[in-house]
């Protein structure tokens, strides 16, 4: 095994709809929200975690591919089979190494934490019911029996947001090459279902937008090359865009 080559994938998480990721509600006060965000509590504002992202994208390929992937307690999947694109594209258990002393490598993907851009920062500052980047949604619950409402507030980045995401897909064989395409497939998943809690109910629509895709080599680090773009992508800004750009090439 060798390292061949990095990916690096970037561009926008566009809020359709309202997001709730949830946070700690140690700091709950009078008037709060009972559900509050997680915040990054340096610049205190809302984020969305690289590990709710990289889980999300886990899970609807388990879904999909429920024949090899879906777990009957409902677990995430993992397994010590040293060709299971899923464990190596996004990590196995720390006990389940390949049989027989075969090797599958490093978890060839890596999701950063993703911030909101400059200009969701300046909407949030101007806009007046949004505080730290977030709005407070009152919702009730309704008691079947005697119809008593039981409210709940839930604290949510505003639709309209936007937040920079960036991840790192690592090659180190050809067929790592054909496993770049499950991240744009959970991707184009995730725009179809949502993002964090209460999708149900409307919450999590979510676009990925303004994608580029780039790449260094083994000779790029050592000579300090930045990231090159990848020509085959240079049209291709949308996971659906550029997932018919993987197949167009493979035919």
């Amino acid at each position: 095994m060798q390292f061949l080559k990095n990916y690096q994938i970037s561009g926008k998480i566009s809020c359709l709809t309202g997001l709730h990721i949830g946070g700690s509600s140690d700091s709950l006060g009078i008037g709060g929200a009972d559900q509050p965000v997680i915040l990054d509590r340096i610049r205190n504002v809302p984020i969305v975690p690289g590990s709710s992202l990289k889980g999300k994208m886990r899970s609807s390929l388990e879904l999909k591919y429920s024949d090899q992937w879906l777990t009957r307690d409902g677990s995430p999947h993992t397994c010590d089979e040293d060709d299971c694109d899923l464990c190596i594209v996004f990590g196995r258990g720390a006990k389940d190494n390949p049989r027989d002393g075969r090797e599958s490598g490093p978890t060839r993907l890596i999701i950063r934490d993703a911030f909101p851009d400059r200009e969701t920062q300046t909407q949030w500052e101007e806009r007046e019911g949004i505080v730290h980047g977030t709005e407070i949604k009152g919702e009730n619950y309704l008691n079947r029996i005697n119809s008593v409402a039981k409210p709940r507030f839930i604290e949510r980045v505003p639709a309209g947001s936007a937040f920079d995401f960036e991840m790192v897909f690592s090659v180190y064989s050809e067929e790592d090459e054909a496993r770049l395409a499950y991240l744009f497939e959970a991707l184009s998943l995730v725009e179809d279902t949502y993002l964090g809690k209460a999708g149900s109910r409307g919450y999590g629509k979510v676009a990925f937008e303004k994608i580029s895709v780039g790449w260094k080599n083994a000779g790029s680090y050592r000579s300090g090359d930045d990231w090159t773009p990848d020509d085959r992508f240079v049209e291709a800004t949308t996971p659906r865009a550029i997932l018919r750009a993987l197949r167009e090439k493979r035919t």
